[in-house]
């Protein structure tokens, strides 16, 4: 196990595959209030460093873990990207850190953390469904899958390199910059933390929703972004069929990246929720 001594908010790093199967990043408490600690989980092409200040944030009065999902980040690749999977992956984290824990994620670590609390519900106190709803959905990300593959790694030193070459097929600069977070140029050669051919070849189960049932019966709060559409109202009546104790919160000026857009007023209502 490979540990790093924590000064202040710096995080302590832990890396136990053993245990876990995933890269985690401990957050120690600055001044403990009791709570039970946070787990937060990352959205598709993500990574647990994107949500190191918000982490950082969140970690005054209680203990907060970021985990790599596998298949993104230092985690494991496993041909196996289902949700179940995924679920399973969080339950060993919990169980190997202390359960019951809060929960929090993000678009696909909102669906995986649903998931396992409708399979596990014993393993969690609280739970945050961060933009995101128990449902499938029509949009498909194969294209970002293509196009982080399809950037030339050859002779490749810079970031400002690779957003330009990334640019050829991929305009939104908001995006490049997101997808630029998980390419590695300090390894020989430059490497994607991501694996791709896996998430591409998973994208109807990552899109889609499993088949399961039961509900979660401990509070939830299922907090969106008020320039988003992945959760609208009529999404609610699905919602609280499998969680009969959700709440529902906007943030106005954010989008599908709400921590992204709006990390301060996400953080703020993060605590509220959960110190309810």
């Amino acid at each position: 196990m490979l540990q790093q001594i924590a000064i202040r908010l710096v995080p302590v790093i832990l890396f136990d595959y053993a245990a876990t199967m995933l890269n985690t990043t401990h957050f120690p408490a600055t001044s403990p209030d009791g709570q039970p600690p946070l787990l937060i989980v990352h959205g598709l092409f993500g990574s647990a460093r994107n949500w190191r200040i918000v982490a950082q944030h969140l970690a005054d009065t209680r203990a907060v873990i970021t985990v790599d999902l596998r298949n993104h980040g230092e985690s494991r690749r496993d041909p196996d990207h289902s949700y179940v999977a995924m679920a399973a992956d969080l339950a060993e984290v919990i169980l190997a850190n202390g359960a019951p824990m809060d929960v929090m994620g993000h678009s696909m670590g909102g669906k995986a953390a649903m998931v396992l609390a409708l399979t596990r519900a014993h393993l969690i106190r609280r739970l945050i469904v961060a933009d995101i709803a128990p449902l499938a959905y029509a949009h498909d990300n194969t294209g970002h899958v293509r196009a982080m593959q399809a950037l030339s790694l050859d002779n490749l030193s810079t970031r400002a390199e690779a957003d330009r070459r990334l640019a050829a097929v991929v305009p939104d600069p908001g995006l490049r910059a997101f997808f630029l977070q998980s390419l590695d140029l300090k390894s020989t050669p430059p490497r994607w933390r991501l694996n791709l051919p896996v998430l591409g070849d998973q994208m109807p189960l990552i899109v889609g929703w499993p088949d399961v049932t039961g509900q979660f019966d401990h509070p939830t709060l299922f907090l969106t972004g008020g320039r988003s559409d992945y959760v609208t109202p009529d999404h609610r009546p699905v919602i609280r069929a499998l969680f009969p104790k959700a709440r529902f919160a906007k943030l106005p000026e954010a989008g599908h990246w709400l921590h992204a857009d709006s990390p301060r007023a996400f953080e703020e209502t993060v605590r509220v929720f959960l110190g309810a």
